[in-house]
Formats: structure tokens, C-alpha cells, sequence
């Protein structure tokens, strides 16, 4: 097994965090091809505005091969600072490499060493794999429902 890095995302992993974040929302999510320019900008939003969030990437040999992404917000309840885990995506040719626990355990590393209340995600009901990993990794289903609107 190759030696992974896992590590903050910077400005220069842009062009290939845009390549692997696109496999994620285009051929694992089945959506539309996002536009080029407002995703490089979001990845470069959360490396300008580190209180917005962060992403951490799994380097294998130079070659970016996972990501995962922390959004920041509040609790209210805790009076602390809270992390939405909103992505975590390996590529399809690096998976069982370990890197999704990986990078799993650098977000909740830095979730807990900066003093958050919590960390927080979501997955799909049939997404069995990633349940397997979350629960391997401690995480555990909430009791509160998730709603949305458009």
C-alpha cells in the first residue's frame, strides 16, 4: 500500500481538486457538469476565507486522490463553532487504499483540536459503503430529521 499524505488543500491542488470534485458531482452524484470558473472559485473561497471552512486532500505520489470538505456554522445550543462534513470522495482507482478514513480522521482530528462542538454529515440512505465507514470511524445516526427545500 502505497503512503498516503493527507493535508490542507492549497491553491496550488486547484486544477486537480476541480478534476476529482468533478467526478464526484458529475459521475458519483449524476449531476450536471458544474461551470469551471464557480467551482475553481469555491475551492479557492475556502482557502482565501479559512472561517468559511476547509478542505483537506489525500496525496498519493503527488496525485490528488481524495478530498473532503468541512463547512463551518454555529451551535446555538453548545455556544461553539460546528463542521458540516459536506463532501468526502476518494476516486474509484485509490479506493481501499484507506484514504476515506483517512481523511475521515484529519477532519474529526481538527474539528477536536480547535474546540468545536460537533461535526456533522449527511449520506444517502442507500450509500451502504459510506455508512460502513462512518460507523467503523465512531460516527453514529442522529435523532434529528433532515428536511430541504429548493
Amino acid at each position: 500500500m502505497e503512503e498516503l499524505t493527507i493535508r490542507p488543500a492549497e491553491e496550488r491542488d486547484i486544477p486537480n481538486l476541480y478534476h476529482l470534485m468533478t467526478q464526484y458531482i458529475v459521475d458519483f452524484y449524476k449531476k450536471p457538469e458544474p461551470n469551471e470558473a464557480e467551482l475553481k472559485n469555491l475551492i479557492l473561497h475556502l482557502q482565501e476565507h479559512p472561517d468559511s471552512g476547509l478542505q483537506f486532500v489525500a496525496e498519493n505520489q503527488g496525485e490528488i486522490v481524495g478530498f473532503a470538505t468541512l463547512y463551518y456554522t454555529f451551535s446555538t445550543l453548545q455556544v461553539k463553532r460546528a463542521a458540516i462534513l459536506n463532501d468526502l470522495f476518494v476516486s474509484a482507482d485509490a479506493r481501499g487504499q484507506k484514504a476515506g478514513e483517512q481523511l475521515f480522521a484529519k477532519c474529526l482530528a481538527h474539528i477536536r483540536e480547535n474546540n468545536f462542538a460537533y461535526m456533522t454529515w449527511e449520506t444517502a440512505k442507500d450509500n451502504y459503503v459510506a455508512q460502513g465507514l462512518y460507523n467503523k470511524m465512531g460516527g453514529r445516526q442522529s435523532e434529528w430529521l433532515v428536511y430541504e427545500i429548493e
